[in-house]
């Protein structure tokens, strides 16, 4: 692979790195067997430190890209609990609530979901990386300021239920959409519509344009193949 001139590719990305991890992790790798001190690289799309799944990279002349690529629809499989929400609408964050939930069914489910296809607007968690005044949402989450995010306009191509567990109350969901989607906001936007509650308890992509999970490679093995690079 020539990464000074350009290459994009899929890595795996691992649980509890962020999309900025892989893309200097492999910068650093790059740059050290290549014996050069400087590597446009640059990843196509972010995803949360505890998802899993596709990122897209882009080395050397391959960057101007990436635009491009973060446009394509995404693919996701993720898995809600229903009947607790947490402020971060995810496991980032603890439990903050508890909401009943003998009244949902796989039929009530499926009514539900009806509504999220198609154009939706979506508020997107003060916990996230959108700019507010110039300055990372989740900067003032964190702070405990509070902040105001406007909603906005996405697409929902595909939304079906993979899974339901009536005991556990865990749902599993494949969506298929537009770019700028936070899972995580419409697990909170599913519980709400079901008349509860609902956070992320496990995210994993699993296609960004025309890269699926079968194209990836795993992020050490990866760094494997470019220390052996002749």
């Amino acid at each position: 692979m020539n990464f000074q001139e350009g290459e994009i590719f899929a890595i795996d990305k691992p649980l509890g790195w962020t999309s900025f991890d892989v893309v200097g992790k492999l910068r650093w790798e790059m740059c050290k067997r290549l014996g050069i001190k400087k590597l446009k690289v640059g990843h196509a799309g972010t995803l949360d430190p505890l998802a899993t799944g596709v990122v897209v990279v882009c080395t050397g002349k391959k960057t101007k890209q990436i635009e491009a690529l973060q446009n394509h629809v995404k693919e996701y499989v993720a898995t809600l609990q229903l009947g607790a929400t947490t402020p971060s609408f995810d496991l980032e964050k603890p439990i903050d609530a508890y909401y009943p939930t003998a009244h949902i069914n796989r039929a009530k489910i499926d009514e539900t979901l009806s509504q999220f296809k198609g154009e939706i607007w979506q508020v997107p968690p003060v916990f996230s990386a959108v700019k507010v005044d110039g300055k990372r949402a989740y900067t003032a989450a964190r702070k405990g300021d509070e902040i105001e995010l406007k909603p906005k306009l996405l697409v929902i191509d595909e939304i079906e239920v993979l899974m339901f567990d009536a005991e556990t109350m865990q749902l599993t969901l494949r969506i298929v959409c537009s770019k700028g989607t936070y899972i995580r906001a419409l697990a909170r936007d599913i519980g709400f519509a079901l008349q509860s509650g609902a956070h992320l308890i496990d995210l994993r992509r699993t296609r960004v344009g025309d890269f699926s999970i079968d194209d990836c490679v795993d992020m050490e093995q990866f760094i494997l193949n470019i220390k052996s690079m002749n």
